[in-house]
């Protein structure tokens, strides 16, 4: 970038446009037909964009004899626009009729942000020039002046620009009447003139240059003469090429070649390493920017943006039917056991979701989800698992076991939760002589089943091994169901927890209550939800053959324990 770039930035288009075309320095304008174009020109360093009818038209799948109508054009450039910050001068063909239509082309133009037009001295409607150009007829001198006058008196931006296109040499009209024609077009108030020419030498134009002798603005398109080394364009005085359809046909060639490959060997496998990967396409949409307004102007108050499923374990007692696959795997009402969670959070626009696998981690489906491993996950706990996918922590996040079933209002209201930290407590299971059921919950008051009931924070939870807490000796308030939701500045102090666990000896062994237990050491609230039944763990072949008649039931209250929820948890990984 050099000294002067900053300070032409941030002018206005108009204002960049003309001071490129006035410039001492030969200056280049690239074709651009689409807004996605228009942003691959910007990237590659150029400073203007030239729409060029031939090429805007051709997108179309239209000819180039204004079968395109002035108004798709405009719209066109307006994509181009948005997509880019940079100048654009169109390639107006005629001017899409008399006058009358130049005006009010320049009025359209300038209220979409577009830098200039071309117009080109021959008659309406037009023919691309290098299509049999020595026949096709020019415009009257005096009224093509007319129309450089007409758009000139209609612009409104001192520096929005009209260049004058001559066609007298590709009509074969010769070198002294495109020399009249460009004096009389100068004269008019067009405030550059571009030559053309079909030779594939650059002799026409470089004769015409000494000839006008500076006495304004010349532009060229040397698609014909592209051999010609660009210093003697420098030399010649010329203030701005265009290369004028590169682009489109770059992507013709492009999608020829693949759409062949493709319907010839009816695989993806040869063209995909050498074609754009999505993601670039997304880069060029501008889609993280999408993502980071989506956080800003939907995440409060509504849905997390993320989730971590621990999904690690073959799961105790399903040994008989994990044989190939995990218990996350299972197969529930006619679907995995994962796709019923992924499914839930999803529907809540949680939909950035990671799952931690671990046995037989390579029989998990991972449509729609990141999938990381615990390679220890034989030899490790809970938190283990979550140290593996920590790093995917970027916003707000839920963090579950991975064989939930559960009715869609538990997952809808926890993460609508405004709290840092909050949890789901089912207060119909407190029976700790029930050795199966685990991750038992104690809170600072009971479930009043109330509709508005007052702030209910955690206080610890322990597993059902677990005989040495200060709380062993008072009934517990219910279960932790195994959902913690993550908002805001509590995701770093949850990592820094972390971080404080995993320096620990025992940390291999740690569950997802020594987290939440290790938070509340540390002076974190964490609310509580409570629900009372409606939802289900799978943790043994009874909860298996239960939880298909909990998903086929969808009831609105719980009926019966073996539907709604008694289930015991024997830990996620």
């Amino acid at each position: 970038m050099n000294a002067r770039e900053p300070a032409f930035v941030s002018q206005s288009r108009s204002a960049r446009l003309r001071q490129m075309l006035v410039s001492n320095e030969l200056e280049f304008m690239m074709e651009a037909h689409n807004g996605l174009s228009a942003r691959i020109v910007r990237e590659a360093g150029f400073k203007a964009i030239w729409g060029s009818g031939l090429a805007i038209s051709a997108q179309f799948g239209v000819r180039d004899n204004n079968e395109a109508s002035w108004t798709q054009v405009v719209d066109t450039l307006e994509f181009m626009a948005d997509a880019s910050d940079l100048p654009i001068l169109l390639d107006g063909d005629t001017g899409y009729g008399n006058f009358n239509n130049v005006r009010r082309l320049v009025r359209k133009l300038e209220q979409r942000g577009i830098a200039g037009v071309c117009i080109e001295d021959k008659q309406f409607p037009k023919t691309n020039s290098f299509i049999n150009g020595e026949a096709q007829p020019l415009a009257d001198m005096d009224e093509f002046c007319g129309k450089i006058k007409a758009g000139k008196d209609s612009q409104t931006d001192e520096n929005f620009s009209i260049v004058a296109r001559v066609e007298a040499l590709i009509a074969g009209w010769g070198m002294d009447e495109a020399l009249r024609r460009a004096e009389a077009y100068r004269r008019a108030g067009a405030d550059a003139i571009l030559i053309h020419s079909k030779l594939s030498r650059p002799d026409e134009i470089l004769e015409f240059a000494r000839e006008w002798a500076g006495r304004g603005p010349l532009v060229i398109v040397p698609t014909k003469y592209y051999s010609t080394p660009t210093e003697v364009f420098r030399e010649a005085g010329i203030s701005t090429v265009i290369w004028a359809n590169h682009l489109i046909r770059a992507a013709t060639s492009a999608m020829q070649a693949v759409a062949k490959e493709i319907h010839t060997s009816e695989t993806l496998v040869n063209v995909e390493d050498s074609i754009a990967a999505v993601n670039e396409i997304f880069r060029l949409q501008d889609a993280d920017e999408y993502s980071e307004a989506e956080d800003r102007y939907l995440s409060s108050g509504r849905a997390a943006g993320s989730a971590v499923v621990l999904a690690a374990s073959r799961g105790k007692g399903l040994e008989a039917v994990t044989e190939d696959r995990p218990k996350v795997m299972l197969p529930i009402a006619g679907k995995p056991l994962l796709r019923w969670l992924v499914d839930a959070f999803k529907k809540q626009g949680v939909n950035d979701i990671t799952v931690v696998g671990g046995y037989r981690a390579d029989a998990i489906d991972t449509a729609g989800i990141r999938l990381v491993v615990n390679e220890q996950h034989a030899q490790t706990g809970e938190l283990a698992s979550l140290a593996c996918a920590l790093d995917k922590l970027t916003g707000d996040t839920v963090i579950s076991y991975g064989d939930l079933l559960f009715r869609s209002y538990i997952l809808r209201d926890l993460v609508e939760s405004e709290a840092e930290f909050s949890v789901v407590v089912d207060s119909s299971l407190t029976d700790t002589e029930n050795a199966s059921v685990r991750d038992f919950a104690w809170c600072s008051a009971a479930d009043d089943r109330g509709l508005f009931g007052t702030k209910v924070v955690l206080r610890h939870v322990a597993s059902s091994e677990e005989q040495s807490s200060a709380f062993a000796a008072q009934a517990p308030h219910g279960r932790w169901m195994g959902l913690l939701n993550v908002r805001g500045a509590g995701r770093e102090r949850l990592q820094a927890v972390m971080h404080e666990l995993q320096a620990r000896d025992d940390f291999a062994s740690l569950d997802m209550p020594a987290l939440l237990n290790a938070l509340i050491a540390a002076g974190e609230s964490i609310e509580v939800q409570y629900v009372h039944g409606h939802w289900r763990g799978v943790n043994d072949l009874d909860d298996f053959r239960r939880a298909g008649d909990f998903a086929h039931a969808q009831a609105p209250f719980a009926t019966a324990v073996g539907v709604d929820g008694n289930a015991a948890h024997g830990g996620a990984q």
